[in-house]
């Protein structure tokens, strides 16, 4: 079972000590409610490093929908056993751990994070982008893995670590579906059984070979709300709503 570290100061001694014994560090930041896919995460960050951090944080910053923060999932224990085995840490930190400035400092693109995601939420890249490098700065890991389920939230980070000289590789990690295609999300847990039989068009309609306007239609006339479809260097991005769930999702073309 991971150790669990609640307090930032605790934590910082123990990666202290880790510079001192020379052992590669692999990093997987989530925000709990973990599946299958995140499991594929760890596992790769196991086999590529000697120690490998898991970090559980439900960001409020980079929710724009204050009832949307409110209902994500959080499962501290059940997140600790599916971790049992390939994460050694778990930083658990509280919101005033994180954010002692009240969020007063933050990280913003000022490109690529008003598109897609950013301009159906705005601000929620200057969240994601500053939480992750406040993790970045505490756990100081030698590589992170992201899933590229997430694929504009990757750009981003990647993007982030090359300008600002970040001494940390960041792993690209193929998205893990379930048998029917839906990519595996926190979020699909509050689907209905019929909703969740639906969600399945959601990744299929992406893929058919058409324009992303018509991809968009295809996807409302199938009962999907849709925010946007887009093509973005080779690779289409989609999110939509069913059921007052939001699923994102990409494919490449």
């Amino acid at each position: 079972m991971p150790r669990v570290y609640t307090r930032l100061g605790e934590w910082k001694l123990e990666r202290a000590a880790m510079d001192r014994s020379g052992l590669s560090l692999g990093f997987v930041p989530t925000m709990g409610a973990l599946h299958a896919g995140h499991r594929s995460l760890l596992e790769r960050a196991r086999a590529e490093n000697d120690r490998v951090v898991l970090s559980i944080f439900v960001n409020p910053t980079q929710f724009n929908d204050p009832a949307d923060l409110k209902r994500y999932p959080q499962t501290l224990g059940p997140d600790l056993d599916l971790a049992d085995g390939v994460a050694d840490y778990a930083l658990f930190p509280s919101r005033a751990e994180m954010y002692p400035d009240d969020y007063n400092y933050r990280m913003t693109e000022g490109s690529l994070s008003a598109r897609m995601e950013g301009a159906q939420r705005p601000g929620h890249f200057d969240g994601v982008l500053t939480v992750v490098l406040k993790l970045l700065n505490l756990v100081r890991p030698h590589r992170a893995y992201f899933g590229e389920k997430d694929w504009q939230q990757l750009l981003l980070v990647q993007g982030m670590v090359r300008a600002l000289f970040l001494p940390v590789e960041i792993v690209p990690c193929p998205t893990v579906r379930d048998p029917d295609g839906l990519a595996l999300s926190s979020r699909n847990r509050g689907l209905s059984e019929s909703g969740r039989a639906l969600a399945a068009a959601f990744p299929r309609i992406l893929r058919e070979p058409a324009p992303a306007q018509r991809a968009a239609k295809a996807l409302g006339d199938a009962g999907f709300g849709v925010d946007y479809v887009e093509d973005h260097a080779g690779v289409r991005l989609g999110a939509v709503r069913l059921e007052e769930i939001r699923l994102i999702d990409n494919v490449r073309l």
